[in-house]
């Protein structure tokens, strides 16, 4: 028994973008999606240029290896078409693209990865991503150095450390060759998706929606409802048994369905790499979603800027301690020196003394001392007037409470 099943894409240029940089295409065979580099030179003619070279191997094979081979060959020969399209119109220099693509065969999947897009599966309420981000964040958190709730508000959470384009000649792509079963939803998306809606969600709605149309409309949907600048693009395939048989006609969106164009206009021919590196686009409207480390040098600079940056949160956090530690202990000092202006009337043994400060204690900490030891025994002093002095008599200040130790001298003498 073959494996077939459905599968739809779905691509919005999103809510703040005037053009759509992202590619997708699924077929009977082949599934993928491309998300051009945002803000770079030419990242819709990257990603288009990569889906239309992918397409190429939409066919049959006799295994799965087979079809991971024929993958990741086109993704090589799509990366070498994307540096002699730079070199054929140096406006599009920097360009780049992510590329995630599935090629069903039987019952496996074979896997071609490059970039931040991503590849999940759903399996028995199960949902769980299956490629690996290439980006910086990514490995500091392989490295231990983050954690991946650090990770989703890093700075340069949008460093692509991978992708397709005019910088490597020979990319390194991920490829496997995964097992599949009837019930599967297996879902491909660009960081449209993966950056604004939860992972939670995104299994909540897979599993909601059971067509995979109405699946990839609702996952688009609440990207947009999340506030998603980026352009959003979804591919959601279904695994069902019978034979395999196409259940519609492929589907190109984004990008790659619309003729290429290669019009060096100002403000493409404007948008070198280097000048993106150092400078993001602080004219538009939005902050550029991806970054691509030109060299070695650069991901040093970066890895340096974060144990900057994470000096900086050390610094900070242990400055914010001590002026906490410091305005506890001014204040503790203001209190104590308040308490200190009163004044109170005891027994101290078996004598009258005045005390300076407060009845209480604080902790281990007392907040009185005797300030002046007199001669009145307890023991001379009427039963009333000892149970008073016993439960302390409070005086306004240090001339009342000499006056009480006169009018008990007095009572004594009187």
């Amino acid at each position: 028994m073959g494996v077939s099943g459905k599968s739809a894409a779905v691509s919005h240029v999103g809510r703040i973008r005037a053009s759509n940089q992202d590619s997708g295409y699924v077929g009977q065979h082949l599934f993928v999606i491309a998300d051009g580099m945002g803000g770079h030179a030419g990242g819709d003619v990257a990603s288009a240029i990569a889906v239309k070279r992918i397409i190429q191997v939409d066919q049959k094979y006799a295994s799965a290896r087979d079809a991971e081979f024929a993958l990741k060959s086109a993704l090589l020969a799509a990366n070498t078409e994307l540096a002699e399209t730079a070199f054929d119109h140096p406006e599009l220099t920097g360009m780049g693209t992510t590329v995630s693509a599935l090629i069903r065969v039987g019952d496996q999947m074979a896997l071609a990865h490059i970039g931040d897009s991503r590849i999940y599966l759903l399996r028995d309420g199960v949902f769980e991503q299956v490629s690996v981000d290439h980006t910086f964040v990514q490995r500091l958190v392989d490295s231990g150095r983050i954690t991946q709730e650090e990770a989703a508000v890093h700075p340069r959470r949008s460093v692509i450390m991978r992708v397709l384009g005019d910088i490597d000649s020979s990319p390194e792509i991920d490829t496997a060759i995964l097992e599949t079963r009837p019930g599967d939803r297996w879902l491909i998306c660009s960081d449209g998706l993966s950056s604004y809606v939860s992972d939670e969600k995104i299994s909540t709605i897979l599993s909601t929606f059971k067509g995979t149309k109405d699946a990839t409309n609702r996952l688009v949907r609440e990207s947009l409802d999340q506030g998603a600048p980026d352009n959003v693009t979804v591919a959601v395939v279904d695994v069902g048994t019978g034979p395999e048989s196409p259940s519609s006609p492929p589907t190109i969106v984004g990008s790659a369905a619309l003729p290429l164009t290669y019009e060096a206009d100002n403000a493409r021919r404007a948008l070198r790499l280097p000048t993106l590196l150092l400078h993001p686009l602080k004219s538009t409207m939005h902050e550029d979603t991806h970054f691509e480390p030109e060299s070695e040098e650069y991901l040093d600079e970066l890895i340096l800027e974060d144990k900057r940056r994470a000096l900086r949160r050390r610094i900070t956090w242990l400055v914010g301690v001590v002026l906490v530690i410091a305005a506890i202990m001014v204040a503790a000092m203001f209190a104590y020196r308040w308490t200190q202006t009163h004044y109170y009337v005891g027994a101290n043994g078996e004598t009258v003394a005045i005390f300076q400060g407060v009845q209480q204690d604080l902790g281990p900490i007392s907040l009185h001392s005797v300030y002046q030891q007199t001669s009145i025994k307890l023991e001379d002093l009427s039963p009333f007037t000892r149970e008073t002095v016993e439960e302390t008599i409070s005086a306004k200040d240090l001339a009342d409470a000499e006056a009480i130790i006169k009018r008990l001298a007095d009572s004594i003498n009187g």
